[in-house]
């Protein structure tokens, strides 16, 4: 466990003891049952704030004692805690942040998914000319300026 973790835990363990130590009656019969629930809410609070716990495992941050989903991505816009690796990390600090899901390509590589793109652009142009020699001789001009629109287009412009 990462100190931040432990320090956590002892806290909890801290907090249960003073909550239910003197709160129960703790005579033979019931001293189980004290050690049984506070044991309990130490497990529950272990999982939530322990290495990642369970609550966490499919991506998730706690923020404000709830446990908000990000595995379809989200933007978090105030300071939040996340497990990371064998500790806390903490996002959205300084402002708005962009949680991102991410795909492995055909390539291999692992990045942002991209939305919409990779659909086929089909352009057709027509042109009717009584000079067809002075088309040739404008066709490089014409050329560029369609493919500057289609780049437009494709940009969403």
């Amino acid at each position: 466990m990462a100190p931040l973790q432990m320090a956590l835990s002892r806290g909890m363990q801290t907090l249960m003891a003073g909550l239910f130590g003197n709160a129960l009656p703790m005579g033979p019969d019931l001293s189980g049952a004290g050690q049984s629930l506070s044991g309990g809410l130490s497990s529950l609070l272990g999982s939530l704030f322990g290495a990642g716990g369970p609550a966490l495992a499919k991506g998730g941050v706690l923020s404000r004692g709830m446990l908000m989903p990000f595995a379809k991505g989200g933007v978090v816009g105030a300071p939040t805690y996340f497990p990371l690796g064998r500790g806390l990390g903490l996002m959205g600090e300084q402002g708005a942040e962009a949680v991102m899901p991410l795909a492995r390509g055909p390539d291999g590589r692992l990045g942002v998914r991209g939305g919409g793109g990779g659909r086929p652009v089909s352009v057709t142009v027509n042109v009717t000319t009584p000079d067809a020699e002075s088309f040739r001789r404008s066709e490089a001009q014409v050329s560029a300026a369609l493919a500057r629109a289609v780049a437009r287009g494709q940009r969403g412009m």
